[in-house]
């Protein structure tokens, strides 16, 4: 914790705040908890695996009836992407580790939950780069998937389905979701695997030309808008690079999104929920993509309310509407 007496730098309250010594303070910081080898409340199993030097990850299988082909059920594969505006957040976290294990609870799916780099110690494209690397590494496990040796987690080698990878992620997670569908477009992972489809929940898009209700909401404009500056200074465009905006001019075109499906979920009171319905209608009406995408909007909830409060009626129906799009 900082000491009261040092001097600000940034001040990005209530996330992160930036002291002059060098002092990174993460406000919003969930405790880290350990894997399990069988959650109580769930009993999804968990365990934590390296990706690389740089990126590690935590795996989450459910509770697989005993049966003689539980060793080798196949599952669908979910590659999720933690939120926290680039800066904060991690996969360890309590909030995350019980949010993965509600999830993976009701999909049944393996789910690898992606622990990136954060800003600033970490500037973007890193975190995007990390998550890019992980989704390749998970692919990795398409090719020559009978092969135990080398890096293979056996877990994704023994129940995943890989003609059911889904990618997804809440607010910056959100955002990492949009931006590496479209990497997907252009790119591809190991073994031509494809994504199937993409869920992105509350998530974090900008731009310097207000929409909706954000007309009113100047003070919430310039905290997003600081909080991208602040995690990617070197953004070609600022705050309408489209990496944050994928409305502005030079954004890659939506009809190039490299999955079949796509679940965007929207609060009525978050900041964020007029760009993700434009989203919505920017890909089903504007595009030409040819994938199924869906909204979901839940009335009188704010940003990731499922995740901080997973217990309350509204939080438990979204996160049944998740996990039915990837069990789908």
């Amino acid at each position: 914790m900082a000491s009261d007496d040092k001097e600000v730098a940034v001040d990005l309250a209530p996330i992160l705040r930036v002291y002059k010594d060098g002092t990174v303070e993460r406000l919003i910081a969930s405790p880290h908890v350990p894997p399990s080898p069988e959650d109580p409340a769930t009993g999804v199993s968990s365990k934590d695996t390296t990706i690389s030097s740089l990126i590690s990850a935590r795996l989450y299988l459910p509770n697989l009836p005993k049966t003689t082909t539980t060793t080798t059920q196949k599952l669908p594969i979910l590659v999720y992407f933690h939120g926290g505006g680039f800066c904060a957040g991690s996969t360890f976290s309590f909030l995350s580790h019980r949010y993965m294990n509600l999830i993976a609870s009701e999909s049944k799916a393996l789910i690898v939950a992606v622990e990136y780099r954060l800003a600033p110690e970490h500037p973007l494209p890193a975190a995007y780069e990390d998550c890019w690397d992980a989704t390749q590494w998970v692919a990795s496990h398409a090719v020559d998937g009978n092969d135990d040796g080398g890096d293979k987690e056996l877990w994704l080698i023994n129940h995943g389905d890989f003609e059911r990878v889904f990618i997804g992620g809440d607010s910056a997670g959100g955002n990492i979701v949009h931006n590496i569908a479209v990497r997907a477009g252009i790119e591809s992972f190991h073994g031509d695997l494809k994504i199937l489809g993409a869920f992105l929940s509350c998530p974090y898009f900008w731009g310097s030309k207000p929409m909706g209700s954000e007309l009113t909401e100047k003070s919430e404009q310039m905290k997003l808008y600081r909080i991208w500056m602040f995690v990617y200074p070197s953004a070609s465009g600022g705050i309408d690079n489209p990496m944050i905006n994928p409305f502005a001019d030079d954004a890659p075109s939506l009809s190039g999104l490299g999955c079949s499906k796509v679940l965007v979920c929207v609060a009525e009171k978050d900041p964020l929920r007029d760009r993700g319905v434009h989203y919505v209608e920017a890909v089903k009406e504007e595009s030409g993509w040819k994938g199924e995408v869906e909204l979901v909007e839940v009335e009188g909830e704010d940003h990731c309310f499922h995740i901080f409060t997973p217990d309350t009626e509204n939080a438990k129906n979204l996160i049944k509407r998740l996990a039915s799009f990837i069990a789908q």
